[in-house]
């Protein structure tokens, strides 16, 4: 089974959504059969590389409400955070994520993207770290096992990788997804926002029991399943 994941990294709730998420994937019985990719999505494209603009000031002026109303809003965000064991700081900076996103294709070639983007979230979100510095992200995507001097050329190269993210954004435009995080289940299902782990793991449990079973083509009287032959299913 394959899911993907169509996720910012400026976004709390897909930083929130992983980790409900992979607590409902712990609970299924199959999920050593489950393929994770993550998936661009910006929900600030046009946000300069480093707009230095604090994350309060930014939802402040997106919303039209105080300073004071932000800082609530991202409060009640906080607590959804703290409820997965999240850390999550308000002081962070508002910025451009297409760089993260140009290197998280590369990490995907390298089978290292969800430890990637779990840096890169807990470095924005628990740490608030600079992520429009090339030298943090380097040593961010080196510490999750990429090749430093890989890391350097992605992100000193702006059309590294360019292509990619942009096709997986017209692909969540096609999908029908207007926001993020959106989960996508063997291309069958697909779940928008950070909902609670049980709603993840009975999708999941859904999706598994209603795979088709395949043929094999020198065995007429054969069925098989994930488990092996004879087996309709798991």
């Amino acid at each position: 089974m394959r899911v993907e994941i169509w996720s910012d990294i400026a976004c709390p709730w897909c930083y929130i959504g992983k980790a409900r998420f992979e607590s409902g994937l712990a609970g299924f019985a199959h999920r050593d059969d489950v393929e994770v990719v993550h998936r661009s999505f910006e929900l600030d494209p046009n946000a300069p590389a480093s707009s230095g603009v604090p994350v309060i000031d930014m939802l402040a002026g997106k919303y039209g409400v105080s300073r004071e109303q932000a800082e609530e809003m991202e409060g009640r965000v906080a607590e959804a955070a703290a409820g997965e064991g999240l850390g999550y700081r308000s002081d962070r900076l508002h910025g451009n994520t297409f760089d993260l996103h140009r290197l998280l294709h590369l990490a995907k070639e390298h089978g290292v993207q969800d430890a990637l983007i779990g840096a890169l979230y807990r470095a924005h979100f628990a740490e608030a770290r600079p992520l429009d510095d090339p030298e943090t992200l380097t040593a961010l995507a080196t510490a999750a096992g990429l090749p430093a001097d890989e890391s350097a050329r992605v992100l000193a190269d702006p059309t590294a990788y360019a292509d990619a993210v942009r096709a997986d954004e017209r692909e969540a435009s096609e999908l029908g997804a207007s926001g993020v995080p959106f989960f996508v289940i063997d291309r069958r299902y697909g779940i928008s926002g950070g909902q609670p782990a049980e709603v993840f793991r009975q999708a999941l449990e859904r999706a598994h029991a209603e795979r088709p079973v395949q043929i094999l083509p020198d065995a007429s009287a054969e069925v098989c399943g994930d488990d092996g032959c004879a087996v309709p299913g798991k």
